[in-house]
């Protein structure tokens, strides 16, 4: 297992974490509890020991599970628990953003009930607040510091200006941005800001939405409120592209490593960034089983470069991971 500390003191991590946004079930067709419980239990047996969350998950729901499994487990000193603020929700489960000071102080308590902890390893403004000066956020999220109940600061979907004006208050300990072979847009302004600044980064849709498990094909039916039937790359033409791509990445995988797909896209990931984690997302305790294949070997300069070779061969019409973002407030 492969681990790195996320505010260069004493928070310790795996280099994988599990993310949580399908256990919450909202815009993954439901969820179910045990399984969910059993599949958090679970990651520290194959070396995750970071467990992001959000209260937008399945609207506190997916907090909620994941503080049940670590009490329940005995867990809290196995794990770091990282969540997220600065999101709003109403009763037609309709999302905005919002990063006001009182919103940020009252969704951390109420993060910390559904997580029962007294403490969040890693707190993460979800989303810029464009109707909000990100200084006012930032010095929330410095008193929530100051005050013990957080010991790390992140944000999430920033930009290298957002960033820079957010670090004139408060100190960014972990960026948490969209990165997998399909979606590499923080290469060319993010990735400069932390390399930077040795920033950590939290890579969520390191298998983008399941793309890059191996497991789609063409008739792939999502049931209910999924969100990649939402997603550009799951509709044609473009997913044949990406499927395309996923058949070589593959065989590509096979030749040179005797690894699947799946363990590609991870390894990528982690060696594209020695400060980086990748966020794997299951709700199902044998969707973990993979991690151990991540472990015990890397990918070089030539290796990768094939790689995007592959990837810009097939998706020749490429899409961003946009269609995600949620609206700001009226």
């Amino acid at each position: 297992m492969e681990t790195l500390d996320l505010n260069n003191k004493e928070l310790i991590t795996s280099r994988i974490g599990l993310g949580t946004w399908a256990i919450g079930g909202w815009m993954w067709g439901g969820t179910d509890e045990a399984e969910s419980i059993r599949t958090i239990q679970s990651a520290p047996d194959h070396g995750v020991t970071l467990i992001d969350t959000a209260p937008v998950y399945g609207f506190g729901r997916s907090e909620e599970i994941v503080g049940k499994a670590v009490k329940q487990g005995g867990m809290r000193d196995q794990v770091a628990l990282a969540t997220k603020c600065a999101l709003e929700w109403d009763s037609k489960e309709r999302v905005a953003r919002n990063a006001t000071r009182q919103r940020i102080l009252k969704e951390a308590d109420d993060s910390l009930k559904r997580l029962q902890t007294d403490v969040i390893d890693l707190l993460q403004v979800h989303w810029p607040d464009p109707n909000v000066d990100v200084r006012e956020t930032a010095e929330a999220m410095a008193r929530l510091k100051d005050d013990g109940k957080i010991r790390a600061i992140g944000v999430s979907n920033f930009t290298p200006a957002q960033m820079d004006a957010f670090s004139e208050v408060a100190t960014i300990d972990v960026a948490q941005n969209p990165y997998n072979l399909f979606e590499r847009q923080i290469d060319d302004d993010v990735f400069p800001w932390i390399r930077e600044h040795d920033t950590r980064l939290l890579a969520y849709g390191a298998l983008c939405r399941g793309l890059l498990s191996g497991r789609m094909h063409a008739n792939r039916e999502f049931p209910g409120d999924d969100l990649r039937n939402n997603d550009p790359k799951f509709q044609q033409p473009r997913f044949d592209q990406y499927l395309a791509a996923v058949n070589e990445l593959q065989q590509f995988a096979q030749e040179h490593y005797g690894k699947n797909v799946l363990d590609l896209a991870i390894r990528w990931v982690l060696d594209q960034y020695p400060h980086g984690v990748a966020l794997w997302g299951a709700r199902k305790p044998d969707q973990l089983d993979a991690v151990d294949d991540v472990w015990g070997w890397q990918l070089d300069d030539a290796a990768r470069e094939q790689i995007k070779q592959i990837v810009d061969k097939h998706v020749v019409d490429p899409v961003g991971p946009e269609f995600m973002a949620p609206p700001a407030r009226k």
